[in-house]
This record gives structure tokens, sequence and C-alpha cells, in this order.
């Protein structure tokens, strides 16, 4: 019988040791090229993540458009692709839509959001909406708020388009639209009643001072006079022209008659809020409203040694906020319950002017509220929502 062996090369050891390092060199060059491979792959599919969402931010000046676009992906990342100024003029808003074509895609719709600086941001907002793009306009104190929680050290016009960029991004904003003609041209005839009732107010308090000098000058009170004369022909001229415009459209002349039903309330104001606020257009709810006009209450407090005094933010806006003032005076001389909550916010502050403040925000909302119901003030109204007047109420 015959024994078979197989036949094994043993390699002296030293040699079977760098053949075994070898072939973990070269593993470890196999694994860490598909490694690179897979980050590699892995980046590129990061570059190529599908777009959510493309904001144009626009920091409006007076002369200037400071502009940044960015886009929103789907790993919610946010990139800021461009910056670049523009004139505030005709010629500005044609180079920023088609400088706007080239950093974006047709992936997803573009929407242009700005602030509500004064007038100067109408005309662009206008022209945008002419030109078929998506337009959102956020309140100055939305964006200072939403400013503080990013920390930016350093403002410049840079910085603060990129915020309103990232705001744009973040936020789930309402479109604006353009005000209907009539509530535009209203909104132009108000404000320079406005504008003549403060000048009137000047001259007044000029033609006061200069008669009680001790040697009057008889030809500057007549000028004075003959010009307080003047300005007051045209704010009757205004008046007459704003009552056309209600008279020749039965809607809006219904619109304001509903609201006339709240103490304290006449023509003037109801055409100003209606204008004011393009006809409740965007707005959902009385805090907002209350928030649009800056009659919203901001209270600073932490722990036990930071405590200001409640008061409100006056950021919104002023010609809204300025034509609740002598309504509500109207209203608690001749409105029990409104007379009512008055006198109880008297009696716990002592502060007449808080008090009165807080009968203005209460009759923006009543405003708000029959204009939404479509139904006159109904005088119940204030007694069965006396318990939120009590919490509501309690600061300005």
């Amino acid at each position: 019988m015959h024994t078979v062996r197989n036949s094994l090369t043993l390699l002296p050891l030293p040699e079977f040791e760098q053949n075994v390092r070898n072939a973990e060199v070269s593993i470890s060059r196999i694994t860490n090229q598909e490694l690179k491979r897979k980050r590699s792959s892995l980046w590129i599919d990061k570059s190529d993540m599908k777009i959510l969402k493309q904001v144009v931010g626009i920091d409006v000046s007076q002369n200037e458009l400071a502009v940044s676009t960015g886009c929103l992906k789907e790993d919610l990342s946010i990139k800021i692709s461009g910056y670049k100024t523009f004139s505030n003029s005709l010629k500005g808003f044609k180079e920023l839509i088609d400088w706007t074509k080239k950093l974006t895609t047709s992936e997803q719709p573009v929407r242009f959001v700005m602030e509500a600086t004064g007038v100067y941001h109408e005309a662009l907002a206008y022209y945008l909406v002419d030109s078929d793009q998506l337009v959102s306009i956020v309140l100055p104190n939305k964006m200072s708020n939403y400013q503080k929680t990013l920390q930016v050290k350093t403002i410049t016009d840079k910085t603060a388009s990129e915020v309103i960029t990232n705001f744009g991004l973040e936020k789930n904003l309402q479109l604006w639209q353009k005000p209907k003609k009539i509530y535009r041209d209203i909104r132009h005839l108000t404000r320079e009643r406005d504008q003549l009732v403060q000048q009137k107010i000047v001259l007044r308090n000029q033609l006061h001072a200069e008669k009680a000098q001790a040697y009057a000058n008889e030809s500057t009170i007549q000028r004075l006079e003959a010009h307080i004369s003047f300005v007051s022909s045209q704010e009757k001229e205004i008046m007459r022209e704003i009552n056309q415009h209600i008279d020749q459209d039965q809607q809006i002349k219904g619109q304001i008659d509903l609201i006339k039903s709240v103490p304290g309330i006449g023509v003037l104001t109801a055409a100003i809020i209606l204008c004011e606020t393009n006809g409740f257009e965007q707005v959902t709810s009385k805090k907002q409203l209350t928030s649009y006009a800056g009659l919203d209450v901001r209270e600073k407090q932490s722990g036990t040694s930071v405590k200001g005094k409640p008061k409100i933010s006056k950021k919104g806006n002023r010609y809204l906020r300025k034509a609740m003032h002598f309504p509500a005076l109207t209203a608690i001389r001749h409105d029990e319950r409104l007379k009512a909550i008055f006198a109880r916010l008297v009696a716990r502050h002592g502060i007449k002017m808080k008090a009165a403040v807080a009968v203005q925000r209460k009759l923006l909302e009543l405003v708000y509220a029959v204009y939404k119901t479509n139904k006159p003030y109904d005088k119940e109204y204030l007694k069965q929502t006396n318990k939120d007047d009590n919490k509501k109420t309690a600061v300005v």
C-alpha cells in the first residue's frame, strides 16, 4: 500500500510575515479607495440635491436695492448663491429680474421678499407683480425679531439682504397683492389730508405764539391766518374727493356703513382702515391686525432682575395707528361698555393714555370682527368677551 503525501512548500518565517504585511497593505489601499469613491459620490449627491424653494431677498432704501439670492434644498440646508446692488428705479428693476434669471433655475418658482419700508418699496413691488413675479412684503418688526435670533453682529446692506433671504426660505409667507385702485386712490387722499392737518397744527401754534407777543406783527398774523384758511380749504376739498370715491363704489360704501356701526368710527376712519389694510386682504386674525398697526404689546422680562414696562411696539402702519386715536376718545365718552373698560384700566394703573391705547386696540379688533362677520356692531359683544378684556387689556 502506497502512502500519498501532499507537496507543500514551506516558506521561511521572515518571508511569510512579509507576504502577510503586503496583503494587508493591498487590502487597506482598496478599502481607502472605496471610501474615497463613496465620499466623492456623497458630495456629488449633495450638490445635486433637489431645490425646494428659491428666494430673492431685497433690502430696499431710497436710492438702492441690496439683493441676495438663495435656495432651500431637500436636506433643509440653505445656500446663498449671489449678491448684487441695483438702483431703485425702473432700469434697476429690469436688471434685477435679468440677474435673478441667471442665478435661479426653473425647478421651483422664485419669490421676491422685501420689508415694508415706508413708500420706497412700493414701486418695486408693483413692477414685480406686473411682471408676473411672486412677491411677499414683511413688516419691519417681524424682520427685526428674526434678525435677533440669528445673532448677526455686523449690519450691512449685504447682511440685511441675506437675513431677508433666509427669512423667506424658512417662513411660509403670504403672497402680496396689489391694492384695488379705489383703495389706492383713497389712501393717497387720506395721507395727503393727514399732512395738511399736521401743517395746520404748526401754523396755529405759530399764530398763537405771534399773538401772545407784547408787540405782535399784524402782517405776520394776517399771513398766518390766510395760510390756515387756505390749508383748511384744501382739507375740505380732499374730503369731498374721498366722499366722491366712496359714493361711486357701492361695495365700498356698504363696507364703510357697516364699519361705522362701531362706536366712535366715522367715514374718514373707516376709509383709512380699509385702504391701509387693502380691505383686510391679507389679515387672518385680530392679533395680526393689531401687530400690523403697531398696537401689539411688547414686554421684556427675564428672571427676577430684568422686568421692563409693557408697551406697544409702534412698529407697523402709523397711519392706521394714528387713525384710531380720536375714535377711541369718542367711544370712551359715548359707549358705556368701552367707557367701563377705560375706567377699569385707569383704576388699575392710573395712566389714562395706556387705557386709551387699549381702547384703540379694542376698537380695531371690533372693526375687524364686524367686517369679517358682515354684521353690524353688537352692543352685547363686549359683555360676552368681558373675561378676555381683563387679560388682554391689562397691559399696553
